[in-house]
C-alpha cells in the first residue's frame, strides 16, 4: 500500500514539473567549436536524459564482461553445493532406513562436493556405523574435534564407540571431556554414572551439585540423588564417625522423607547416642510411610537394655502406625516368638493365615514364622508343612533393581544405574522353564556274532537204543536291519527273557550279509 501511494506521488510530481516546463517555455544554446546549437528547454533535457541511460547501459555490459569469470565461477560453485545438499539429503534418508551401502555411497559424494560441512562429517560417521566400520566411524568423529563447531558431536560419538567396544575407560575419558566443554545432559550423566560404580559417593555427589547448578537436573531427581549419596557415605562412615554419620542421614531425610535406609541408620545412630525419643520419632513417621522390616527391627532394639516384653510392647505400639500393612503382623509374631509367647504370636499370624490382610496365600516369611511357631511347640509334622508351604509361597518384598532381588538395599543397581532399587513384591514365575532336551544318540552297530557251524545229523536210532529226548524247538531268528549302511543285530528274545532253561540267556544273536 506504502509502495502504490509513493508511486501516485512520483507521477504527480512528474506531471507537475512538465506542466511547469510547458507553461515557462526556454531555450538551451550550446556552441561547440564555432558552431552554435540550440534547442528548446525540453528536448535539451531529453538529450541529456538519453544520454544518461545510454552511458549506463554501456557502463553495465562493461561490468558483466569483466565479472563474467567470477560469476561463472560463483555459479560452478553454486552446483557443487547445491548437488552436496542433495547428497546429504538423500544420505539422511539412507541413515534413517538402514541403507548402509547407499549411505556410504551418499557420504562419498556429499564429501566430494561439500567437504567443510559439519553434517557432512556427521553423515560419514554414521554410515560407517551402519556399516560396522569402528575405524571409519572413529576417524570421523576425530576429524569432527578439529572444528569448534562440532567438537561436542565428536566427543559423543567417540563415547558412544568406546562404550560399544567395551572400552570403559576412554568412554569415560571422553564423557569428562565433554563435560569440561559445555554442559551437556549425556556427559554429565555418564561421568555420575562411572562415579557411582566406582563407589566414589563423594565424587558423584560433587557431579549432581554441579550438574543442577548448570540446570541439568530438575529440583526432585537432584535432591532426591543428593539424599541417596549421603545415605551411603553415611553407611560407610557409621561405624568410625558416627556423629558424621547421623548428620548425612538426617541431611537425607530432610531432602528425602520416604528414604528407607536414611530413616533407619539415623533411627540406629540416634538410639545409641541416647536420644530415645527422637530416634522413636523418626522410626515411626518412616514405618508410617513404608513399613519396613529394617525400620521395625531398629525401632524393637532403639533402647539396648529393653527385655523382650518390652520389645513385644514396643512392637504392638509401632503396628499401630501401620494396622492394615503385612509387616505390623510380622513385627508382632516374631516379637511375641522371641518373648515365648506362642498364643499372640499365632494371634498375630492369624490374619495373614486368612488372608484379611490384602495377601490372598501366606507368603515365604508367614510360613517359615509359621515353622519356627510349631517348632518352638515340638510338632515336627506341621514343622515340615509349613516348610514345604514356604518353597512355593509368594515372595514378599523386597529390593529389586535390573531383574535383581536383593534382602538389602544399595545406592546404586548392579547395572550401574543410581537409586534403581525399588521396595516392591517381586514379580512371580507364570511358568516353569521347560528343559533343553538333549540330542539323540546314533545308534551304534552291534557286534557281528559268527554263527557256528550245524551239527553234524545224528545216526537214527536203532530199535535197541533208548529213547531219544524230545527235540527243543527251534529259536526263533533274530531280527535285522540295515540302518546307514551299518547291519544292527537285535535280540531274537526280550532282555528280561531268561531263555528256556531259565539260565539267564540273553538270546542267540546271528549276523545276516547284504546278497
Amino acid at each position: 500500500m506504502l509502495r502504490l501511494l509513493a508511486f501516485f506521488v512520483l507521477i504527480g510530481a512528474a506531471t507537475t514539473g512538465l506542466a511547469w516546463l510547458a507553461d515557462n517555455p526556454g531555450d538551451v544554446a550550446l556552441t561547440w567549436r564555432g558552431v552554435q546549437y540550440q534547442v528548446s528547454l525540453t528536448v535539451g533535457l531529453g538529450i541529456v536524459l538519453g544520454i544518461a541511460i545510454a552511458l549506463g547501459i554501456l557502463w553495465t555490459l562493461l561490468r558483466f564482461i569483466f565479472r563474467a569469470p567470477s560469476l561463472i565461477s560463483l555459479a560452478t560453485r553454486m552446483r557443487r553445493r547445491e548437488k552436496g545438499f542433495n547428497a546429504l539429503t538423500r544420505g539422511m534418508i539412507a541413515i534413517g532406513s538402514g541403507d548402509a551401502r547407499a549411505a556410504e555411497r551418499h557420504a562419498a559424494e556429499a564429501r566430494k562436493f561439500i567437504g567443510n560441512e559439519p553434517l557432512t562429517k556427521l553423515l560419514r560417521a554414521q554410515a560407517a556405523q551402519l556399516s560396522g566400520d569402528r575405524g571409519a566411524a572413529t576417524a570421523a568423529f576425530n576429524e569432527m574435534l578439529e572444528n569448534s563447531e562440532t567438537h561436542a558431536l565428536g566427543l559423543r560419538g567417540l563415547h558412544l564407540e568406546a562404550r560399544r567396544a567395551g572400552e570403559a575407560d576412554a568412554a569415560v575419558e571422553y564423557a569428562s571431556r565433554a563435560h569440561k566443554y559445555a554442559a551437556l545432559p549425556w556427559a554429565a550423566q555418564a561421568v555420575l554414572d562411572d562415579r557411582s560404580q566406582q563407589g566414589d559417593w563423594a565424587g558423584a555427589l560433587a557431579t549432581v551439585e554441579s550438574n543442577a547448578a548448570k540446570k541439568l537436573l530438575d529440583k526432585a531427581t537432584a535432591n532426591r540423588w543428593r539424599a541417596v549419596l549421603k545415605t551411603a557415605i553415611a553407611k560407610e562412615t557409621a561405624e568410625r564417625d558416627s556423629k558424621r554419620a547421623l548428620l548425612l542421614a538426617q541431611e537425607a531425610l530432610a531432602l528425602a522423607p520416604g528414604l528407607t535406609p536414611a530413616a533407619a541408620l539415623a533411627g540406629k545412630l540416634l538410639g545409641a547416642s541416647g536420644d530415645y525419643r527422637k530416634a522413636s520419632k523418626v522410626l515411626e513417621t518412616a514405618f508410617k510411610e513404608t513399613p519396613h522390616p529394617e525400620i521395625a527391627a531398629a525401632y524393637l532394639r532403639v533402647r539396648h537394655g529393653d527385655s523382650v516384653t518390652d520389645r513385644l510392647a514396643r512392637a504392638r505400639a509401632l503396628a499401630r502406625v501401620a494396622p492394615f500393612d503385612i509387616e505390623s503382623q510380622l513385627t508382632i509374631a516374631r516379637a511375641a516368638l522371641d518373648a515365648n509367647d506362642i498364643k499372640a504370636a499365632r494371634t498375630a499370624l492369624a490374619p495373614l493365615l486368612r488372608g484379611d490382610a490384602g495377601q490372598p496365600r501366606p507368603t515365604v516369611r508367614v510360613c517359615l514364622l509359621s515353622a519356627e511357631i510349631e517348632e518352638a511347640e515340638g510338632n515336627e509334622g506341621a514343622l515340615r508343612e509349613w516348610l514345604n508351604r514356604a518353597a512355593h509361597a509368594p515372595r514378599d518384598r523386597a529390593w529389586v533393581a535390573d531383574g535383581v532381588i536383593s534382602d538389602h538395599w544399595a545406592p546404586v543397581s548392579p547395572a550401574g544405574v543410581l537409586d534403581a532399587f525399588v521396595w516392591r513384591t517381586p514379580d512371580e514365575r507364570l511358568t516353569a522353564p521347560q528343559p533343553v532336551p538333549l540330542a539323540p544318540a546314533r545308534p551304534v552297530a552291534a557286534p557281528a556274532v559268527i554263527e557256528p557251524p550245524p551239527p553234524p545229523a545224528a545216526e537214527p536210532p536203532s530199535s535197541s537204543a533208548p529213547a531219544a529226548e524230545a527235540p527243543r524247538p527251534p529259536a526263533p531268528a533274530a531280527a535285522a536291519a540295515v540302518r546307514n549302511g551299518n547291519v544292527v543285530m537285535l535280540p531274537s528274545a526280550a532282555p528280561d527273557d531268561p531263555g528256556p532253561k531259565g539260565d539267564g540267556a540273553r538270546g542267540n544273536y546271528r549276523m545276516f550279509a547284504n546278497e
